[in-house]
């Protein structure tokens, strides 16, 4: 494929944007080269500006769940766009927004709207704490909760040590209130809890991993992250900015049995529009500012758009609750595809899977946290990623982020995936 003006462009934007893009796994480092650069969109199909067409499987990261350009959400947002692009004072949508978001997560009680899934998950800390009264968190090696200053911690040396700062701009303050947790290891959670008794505020995780690859948890981790937290009086969040109302109507928690005290949301609830919420139980909700001590405001949350763009997903999604099934059986469809060819050729790679999305990660062993994900080949998944993006299969520039299938995959482009990664694993392994 050509790419000499997305190249061009990229030449360009390093000049005026630090790395040349606004997100990092955009620069395609993980998986060399450079990045393409889109110009527009329709159905399951991406066109670059060298005029390239890509199958898509990450779906702007996972809220174009109905495919791109979906009729309902642009008519929406054109209605919205004629009324203004924003008030800066409340409006009806926000409130249909809401009450729709209630209705259909029946742990959330009350909700508040942001501008961001970093927003949402940031807010809800702060929040938790000012709840209970506690300083510290614990989160999971590999669950991303967006670039707030508390979820950018490493863990320590020990189950029981304080974090460190992953990223220079975190102080050692911060850090010393963030404790990091292996994914699926209940033993390790209790073992921070018992060692800083009274002391946690709130534990925060993806039920479901989509920043590791696609990982789920075992059986019993998140009903007995439940029973810990209600022993403890801990507030449970479930991060759901990824899989909510993507893996059911109420989410990960709709689909796994578990609720949470809070939960965050992006992607989705904004149909593709820049937004995020986070809502859960009415005593804790009733915290935040004007109702109760806990600040938090944003000049832009509940954009008239936004709401817009979001409640025409959300009801499509509520009217059409068949379009769950579909999705699996799509995701699952391409999944079977992939393990056939890898059995075919003798190649043991794991794979996992839930929903609509799922990860073929190149390493044998089972991926049940971030240590097992490091240990996949990233030179292999370069070559793999690169091989793929030449036969117009576009997905996700890195190992460690889960791939999201839209309605718009049919069973045409299922068999054309399947076919395209047969060729690039025969490719790759001679």
């Amino acid at each position: 494929m050509n790419h000499s003006h997305s190249q061009t462009l990229f030449d360009n934007a390093k000049n005026s944007i630090p790395g040349g893009v606004n997100s990092p796994v955009r620069a395609f480092k993980a998986v060399g080269g450079n990045p393409v650069f889109f110009k527009s969109a329709k159905g399951a199909f991406m066109y670059d500006v060298d005029g390239n067409a890509y199958t898509d499987y990450i779906n702007s990261w996972g809220p174009m769940i109905l495919g791109h350009a979906f009729p309902k959400v642009e008519e929406a947002v054109i209605a919205a766009v004629k009324k203004s692009l924003s008030f800066g004072a409340p409006t009806g949508a926000e409130v249909d927004m809401a009450e729709l978001i209630c209705s259909m997560v029946p742990s959330i009680e009350k909700v508040r709207m942001v501008n961001s899934g970093t927003e949402a998950t940031m807010s809800a800390i702060r929040l938790a704490r000012g709840f209970t009264k506690r300083d510290k968190i614990i989160k999971f090696e590999g669950c991303y909760h967006g670039h707030g200053d508390s979820f950018l911690i490493a863990a320590g040396s020990g189950a029981v040590t304080m974090g460190s700062p992953d990223s220079p701009g975190v102080t050692q303050g911060t850090a010393k209130d963030t404790l990091t947790a292996r994914f699926n290891d209940l033993e390790q959670v209790q073992a921070l809890v018992e060692a800083n008794k009274n002391d946690i505020a709130a534990i925060i995780l993806e039920p479901v991993a989509g920043n590791m690859g696609c990982v789920l948890p075992n059986e019993s981790f998140l009903e007995g992250l439940r029973q810990l937290c209600d022993k403890e009086d801990i507030v449970l969040i479930f991060d759901e900015v990824m899989t909510g109302f993507r893996l059911s109507k109420a989410g990960a928690q709709g689909l796994l049995g578990v609720q949470p005290d809070l939960t965050t949301f992006g992607k989705v609830i904004g149909g593709g529009m820049p937004v995020g919420a986070y809502g859960g139980r009415k005593d804790i909700m009733s915290q935040i500012s004007p109702e109760g001590p806990v600040y938090q405001a944003g000049t832009l949350s509940g954009n008239p758009v936004a709401m817009a763009a979001g409640f025409a997903m959300l009801t499509e999604l509520n009217e059409r609750p068949e379009i769950y099934q579909q999705l699996e059986n799509t995701t699952k469809a391409i999944v079977s595809g992939i393990q056939t060819n890898l059995n075919e050729l003798g190649l043991d790679y794991s794979i996992n899977q839930i929903g609509s999305m799922f990860s073929l990660f190149f390493t044998s062993k089972k991926v049940e946290d971030f240590e097992d994900a490091k240990g996949c080949n990233l030179e292999l998944f370069g070559r793999y990623f690169r091989e793929m993006l030449d036969k117009g299969i576009y997905l996700a520039p890195s190992q460690f982020e889960t791939l999201f299938i839209s309605s718009e995959i049919n069973e045409e482009l299922v068999g054309q995936f399947v076919q395209a990664n047969k060729e690039v694993l025969v490719k790759l392994h001679g």
